[in-house]
């Protein structure tokens, strides 16, 4: 029989108080015998951890890296689930982190190893790691041969039940976006699930893999670990689901853990975007007319349908491209807005005819109730406009044609109510949670009122393991510069290199270009976008001499070793010019104060903090910033979040 905890319990005295004793047992002998170091900062992180969990708070837990801090929320998240009955969720800021989290060698591994215990971690993906069913039946038979022998290949492979009806009777996990590593971005976008698809009324959800790990993974009696955007997801579905008769994305949780989670507020933001179609929209009024309906229900549609059409049009005319963004900005003229009260207007007809219509109705309920689900939607969405000020609002284009995407500028109201105000314990882990030594720019922007915090500073000696420069560039074209700068670099480390970049934009023009330089020509580069990252990360590691150029591997890149022996960060990593920066400037009384520099030093602090994962490690960093040299206020902030007393060499 499986103890139900890594410890002797007395039922008696405090269950908080016996875990943070066994917690520091566990770092002060258990790990130390099996060849661990005792950290100090564990210890001290043990006992903050154990205020929050005895009083069910919100806290920020900044610990540096090399504090050993996932192995401390992992004690206290798995023993509080199993004092609760329900598991904790580890949140993470994106799909690479989860991955790196259960890895074999990852820490939850070695918990399990070392304290001999039995930890049931399971997977919560988000729906968009997932092929679609339905979207591999279209890609099957493409126009590209190339392209239908590869989707041709993965339908040949999916397990038999997919296309049968014969009982399941295990779990049997399928259709993961990591089992399709050669897939680039551009191939996986074309199978894989997004918003626009109607799960609800798909006759293979029952089948499909998604569906199957969700039903899996809620059993989870210790750990569900997903993405901050997944949890976020559950959030703002939780009611509607409910109504639906749906079970909520998430089981009720003990706790939980947003790692990395000065991320958040983003994914908060995502979660909360509503995604227009002229398309979509059509697909689904047309549902109505299904059955005998009234005349004045079949023109109600028609006349939305028009006037759907209309407005993508005048989107199409109104938007402009943002450089670095694939987001193009809106403006909204009196005309356009106008033209959105009209569409929401016509929505609000059809629903009113539905009413009238309920007696003579032929339409399948099921059916109809989503109809109204997705109108409901809809209109809530374009309610938005009423208030521009108050919104995010951009379009993005591609081969399918105009999406709108629509988001509330302000969502703390919403996560206050929503997450906050539950009494259960709440960790923000982070080796950048603070600006200036306060938790305030994370705290404002989350709505969080109430919360404990502290900070403990990584224990490595980076005067001693890190070189950093910030080369003075001596001409004006800097593109030029940078290029032969991280070519200097790369061949002073024989490749062993993480190049971070603020852009895809930025990373797309060094692709371009580096195949130009012959003393790059025997280097292999591996790029985000053309594999699942995963497996790009892998790759990396294991291939010592290559380079990983990246977007979003900012954070919790964790590679130990002379696998990652250069980081180079191509430029300094200031928020984008798109829509939802553009407006949060908007409200700043001091935009660049208030939103881009914030921003760019906390991802500066975590991409600088890719380098040195252990005590043995040794590097350098380089900051291809111009800005450092030009800008006294940059040059200044950036000084104050180096190590105390470190500098950086201005020529390579």
């Amino acid at each position: 029989m499986v103890e139900r905890y890594p410890f002797k319990h007395n039922p008696s005295e405090s269950f908080i108080k016996q875990v943070s004793d066994f917690v520091a047992d566990v770092f002060y002998d258990i790990l130390p015998e099996a060849g661990f170091e005792i950290r100090d900062e564990q210890i001290y992180m043990a006992f903050q951890l154990e205020r929050a969990y005895a009083d069910k708070e919100t806290i920020f837990a900044e610990a540096g890296v090399g504090t050993g801090k996932t192995l401390v929320y992992l004690l206290y998240a798995i023993c509080y689930a199993r004092y609760t009955g329900k598991p904790a969720i580890i949140a993470c800021a994106d799909e690479s982190l989860i991955e790196q989290l259960v890895k074999p060698e990852g820490d939850i591994a070695k918990l399990a190893q070392h304290l001999n215990m039995t930890i049931d971690a399971r997977l919560g993906k988000s729906p968009d790691q997932y092929v679609c069913l339905n979207k591999l039946d279209e890609a099957r038979f493409s126009d590209d041969e190339d392209e239908e022998d590869i989707y041709r290949g993965i339908y040949s492979e999916l397990p038999a039940f997919v296309s049968s009806y014969e009982a399941l009777q295990t779990f049997y996990p399928y259709g993961d976006r990591k089992n399709y590593p050669n897939l680039n971005d551009e191939l996986w976008r074309k199978i894989g699930w997004d918003a626009f698809q109607d799960c609800l009324i798909c006759e293979k959800r029952h089948r499909c893999g998604q569906t199957l790990s969700r039903e899996h993974y809620r059993r989870s009696a210790d750990l569900i670990i997903c993405s901050h955007d997944f949890y976020m997801e559950h959030v703002w579905t939780y009611e509607g689901r409910r109504r639906e008769g749906q079970l909520p994305l998430l089981p009720d949780h003990s706790s939980v853990v947003f790692d990395e989670g000065h991320l958040l507020e983003t994914a908060a933001q995502k979660a909360l975007t509503y995604k227009l179609k002229h398309s979509i929209f059509e697909e689904i009024v047309v549902r109505l007319l299904q059955g005998e309906v009234r005349e004045e229900l079949a023109v109600a549609i028609d006349e939305a349908i028009a006037q759907s059409e209309h407005l993508f049009g005048i989107l199409r005319d109104k938007s402009k491209t943002v450089e670095g963004s694939d987001r193009k900005e809106i403006t909204y003229t009196p005309e356009l807005l106008r033209e959105v009260k009209q569409l929401r207007s016509l929505i609000a007809n059809i629903e009113e005819e539905i009413a009238l219509e309920a007696g003579v109705f032929t339409l399948d309920p099921y059916q109809l109730r989503i109809v109204e689900e997705h109108l409901e939607m809809i209109g809530l969405a374009l309610r938005l406009y009423d208030q521009p000020d108050q919104l995010i609002s951009w379009v993005v284009e591609d081969n399918d044609g105009l999406t709108l995407i629509v988001m509330p500028r302000m969502v703390k109201e919403v996560l206050e109510e929503r997450v906050f105000a539950q009494k259960m314990p709440i960790v923000f882990s982070s080796a950048t949670l603070s600006i200036d030594g306060a938790f305030n720019y994370v705290a404002d922007n989350l709505g969080i009122s109430q919360y404990v915090s502290f900070s403990v500073e990584s224990p490595y000696a980076y005067e001693e393991q890190m070189k950093l420069y910030a080369p003075k560039f001596q001409t004006d074209d800097h593109f030029t510069e940078k290029m032969n700068s991280a070519v200097k670099l790369l061949k002073r480390t024989e490749g062993r290199a993480l190049l971070l970049f603020p852009s895809k934009e930025e990373m797309n023009a060094f692709k371009a270009q580096i195949s130009h330089y012959d003393a790059c020509s025997s280097m292999r580069f591996w790029f985000e976008g053309d594999q699942e990252i995963s497996h790009l990360i892998s790759a990396f590691q294991n291939d010592e001499e290559s380079i990983l150029c990246a977007v979003t591997l900012w954070e919790g890149l964790d590679i130990p070793g002379p696998s990652l022996s250069n980081v180079i960060i191509w430029s300094l990593p200031f928020p984008p010019n798109d829509p939802v920066f553009m407006a949060k400037r908007k409200a700043a009384d001091q935009p660049f104060e208030e939103v881009d520099m914030p921003y760019m030093l906390l991802r500066l602090r975590q991409g600088m903090g890719r380098l040195i994962r252990t005590r043995e490690d040794q590097g350098i960093v380089t900051i291809l910033g111009q800005e450092l040299h030009t800008d006294d206020f940059v040059r200044s902030k950036v000084l104050e979040i180096l190590p105390s007393g470190f500098k950086w060499e201005e020529s390579l």
